[in-house]
């Protein structure tokens, strides 16, 4: 049997795998089975840390999101995946609601999939997600102005902020870089955070769509905590480790893999 006490490489690249994994550690779990004290545990999840693995949460570490580049990049990545999320949303489409679509490839799979003869009005700072709705007669678009991040592909600035902050929607389908339980959702980009803070502010419900690489997991800037969340629609299996966490809270989870 290995001695990990010995071997800080290997123990940091087992912990490395179980944050692959189940997208969160805690170092007592650790200590115990690595045969190692907590303090020795918290020096590896520094150093990982430090490598841009993971980071640091009271009693553990959650792995980083990884960011898979620019809307058009991930317009291509996951598209069948991103299919099936975005049939799962459309109940939660009601007649004659007032909707804000933020940024995301899931979320404009999500606009595709409105039915054409749902009576709605849908707000959003991407031009991408107004122009798949331009063929939904009963759908009314009313897209935000601003200067379009490239990242975002979105309006994400100043101008288009004021405007969405004299609005008040019945429901935002809020787009997450990452979501973990404790951290709550949270987005590469300082601004596109403080645009998604201020989406959840102005909305009744909120309803978040991501493939299972994105729970249990965290990005650099905060947008806001899991409570703020209605409804979280992935890919995940039932018996997936990184769900069972999200079980336990007061979020309506639905799942659209067996």
């Amino acid at each position: 049997m290995l001695d990990y006490a010995s071997f800080p490489d290997q123990r940091q690249a087992l912990i490395k795998d179980h944050l692959q994994q189940t997208g969160r550690v805690v170092c007592v779990q650790l200590a115990k089975e690595l045969n190692v004290s907590e303090h020795t545990i918290r020096r590896d999840l520094q150093e990982l840390a430090n490598q841009g693995v993971c980071k640091k949460v009271y009693g553990g570490a959650v792995i980083n999101a990884q960011n898979d580049g620019s809307l058009v990049q991930r317009m291509v990545l996951n598209s069948d995946r991103k299919q099936l999320l975005a049939k799962a949303c459309i109940p939660y489409f009601k007649e004659h609601a007032f909707v804000f679509i933020d940024s995301g490839s899931t979320n404009l799979a999500i606009a595709s999939k409105i039915p054409h003869d749902l009576a709605l009005t849908v707000v959003t700072h991407t031009p991408a997600i107004a122009i798949a709705l331009q063929s939904h007669q009963q759908c009314d678009v009313i897209l935000l102005g601003g200067k379009i991040s490239k990242q975002q592909g979105a309006a994400i600035g100043s101008c288009s902020l004021k405007q969405l902050q004299t609005m008040h929607f019945d429901l935002a389908v809020l787009g997450a870089c990452a979501i973990d339980v404790e951290v709550g959702v949270s987005a590469f980009d300082v601004e596109d955070a403080q645009f998604k803070h201020a989406i959840v502010k102005q909305s009744n419900n909120v309803l978040i769509a991501v493939t299972e690489e994105k729970l249990s997991s965290v990005a650099r800037h905060k947008v806001t905590a899991l409570d703020a969340i209605s409804v979280l629609v992935t890919d995940a299996k039932k018996n997936d480790i990184k769900l069972a966490e999200f079980k336990d809270t007061e979020l309506e989870l639905v799942c659209t893999s067996e």
